[in-house]
């Protein structure tokens, strides 16, 4: 198309010539997907290497960290020290020889939500079914699985509707830039980064606990809780989690995110088993209900079991049909609810009061226990540096001008590590992260946009539900927090 101008005419109609002139049609309208103005160039967690993998803090949810990064405000005109440092090939998305990029089908959109969900938490419901009650803990986990599933759903309505306008939406950052402007970024970055720091203490916590647990040394009379058994193995960690975290590319750790998916898999069989083999043997009595503050802690447990928010647009973005991603996620959290409640339940049931706050400790001294044990911990050292990725990113961006900075990560390390060696329990801990940042994070927050986003265009149901989750959510985490903070401060009977 070619048009002759004077090179005195600014009009519009002038720069619009040019503009149709400067380049092909096909290079000026990225192709959109079946949700009209939503774009599909961008990578995919099926598509990026490192995404076999935010979780979770979890081995599991190593996923979770580049479903999550781009909330951390980093395009790719001011990428962060580590994200640029990713191997480039491992982030776009692959094509075949049509140039179309590869979209997930219902059953991988399943296993992603799986495994983007599924972590180590899992190992501390037992326990809280032990303070709640096992038909109150399942209830609950329930009652989270399906807000968490609506919360999810209300974050894709509000990319939709924003579609025309803001059509690079990918993540749950770019969705609050695009809702509340730099405050909602923020918010949402800061939420995520001490999602992120909170998963990594629990990894160093459980680590800890278990091989203090394994092999015992020291003595229960140290004078500090720097010097205690677990404080030791933790002390033990550091150095090589320094080297570890130094390491400036990703992409040399993503293979450990399936080792830690199988090791997921394999530890819940091997509790489920011996669970039901010990129930038959004693069956301990047990309760089924709990009083209300035992039900808050087992809130904060269940939220922090389900939490996965900042997946959902990517997962959402990835779908071959997107119609039906909905109905797809919708069946994989139900799957994960009810596989909670079956493994939250039998370790009640079969250590009844005994129950400790990790499950894999009541377990007996067989080589298969060990090895279990042995292999969750190896899986969990590994996974932390990638879990530290997004806290590392929004650290060098504010601190250090983008760069990489060895010594500010080896703050964060031991920052984290410190933390860690004063949580007394694991259970008690997974409370008050849940009950603190993953209600505002996985509730508050989409609801608040959702609200913002569709105003008075969903009507009543739809505004009561919002303002509901809102101000429950706000409830909740304020007297969850409180509670589990109480908890930690007295202690718990079986840490």
């Amino acid at each position: 198309m070619s048009m002759t101008v004077s090179k005195d005419d600014k009009s519009p109609r002038h720069h619009l010539r040019l503009y149709k002139t400067a380049a092909p049609k096909n290079e000026l309208a990225p192709k959109k997907s079946p949700i009209s103005g939503h774009r599909t160039r961008h990578c995919t967690l099926s598509d990026c290497s490192i995404f076999s993998s935010k979780t979770e803090i979890s081995p599991a949810n190593s996923i979770r960290i580049l479903a999550q990064s781009p909330a951390m405000g980093f395009d790719d005109s001011e990428g962060s020290s580590s994200s640029s440092r990713l191997d480039p090939a491992a982030l776009l998305p692959r094509h075949g020889g049509s140039g179309k990029t590869r979209l997930s089908s219902q059953p991988k959109t399943f296993a992603n939500v799986f495994i983007a969900v599924v972590g180590s938490g899992v190992l501390g419901l037992p326990y809280t079914f032990s303070r709640t009650g096992w038909a109150a803990g399942s209830i609950l986990l329930l009652a989270v699985a399906a807000l968490t599933y609506h919360c999810m759903m209300l974050l894709v309505a509000s990319r939709h509707r924003l579609a025309d306008e803001h059509p690079k939406i990918a993540s749950f950052g770019d969705l609050g830039a695009a809702v509340y402007g730099a405050a909602g970024r923020h918010t949402v970055d800061a939420m995520l980064v001490l999602s992120q720091a909170s998963f990594c203490i629990g990894y160093l916590l459980f680590i800890a606990n278990t091989l203090a647990h394994l092999y015992p040394i020291g003595g229960s009379s140290a004078s500090s809780p720097l010097l205690t058994a677990k404080a030791l193995f933790i002390w033990a960690m550091l150095p090589f989690q320094l080297g570890l975290n130094s390491i400036k590319t990703l992409t040399l750790l993503a293979p450990l995110s399936i080792f830690a998916d199988v090791v997921d898999l394999g530890a819940m069989g091997v509790v489920l088993g011996q669970d039901a083999a010990t129930w038959l043997a004693e069956k301990p009595p047990v309760f089924a209900f709990g009083g209300p503050a035992e039900i808050l802690y087992g809130l904060g447990v269940a939220v922090y079991a389900f939490e996965g928010i900042g997946m959902v647009l990517p997962l959402e973005a990835e779908a071959a049909d997107k119609r039906k991603f909905g109905g797809t996620l919708g069946l994989s959290m139900a799957f994960i609810a009810v596989m909670y409640g079956l493994f939250g339940a039998m370790g009640y049931l079969a250590f009844g009061a005994s129950t400790r706050d990790i499950i894999t400790t009541n377990l007996g001294a067989g080589w298969l226990s060990v090895t279990v044990q042995l292999g969750l911990c190896i899986n969990l050292f590994f996974t932390m540096p990638v879990m530290m990725n997004p806290v590392y990113e929004v650290a060098e961006r504010l601190l250090h001008g983008k760069r990489y900075a060895w010594w500010l990560r080896w703050i964060l390390v031991v920052f984290v590590g410190l933390m860690a060696m004063l949580v007394p329990n694991f259970a008690d801990f997974l409370s008050l992260v849940g009950s603190s940042v993953c209600v505002l994070l996985g509730f508050v927050l989409p609801a608040a946009f959702h609200l913002k986003v569709m105003g008075a265009d969903i009507g009543w149901p739809g505004l009561v539900s919002d303002v509901a989750i809102i101000g429950v959510g706000l409830a909740l985490s304020l007297s969850g927090t409180w509670t589990s903070l109480a908890q930690m401060i007295s202690g718990s009977p079986n840490s």
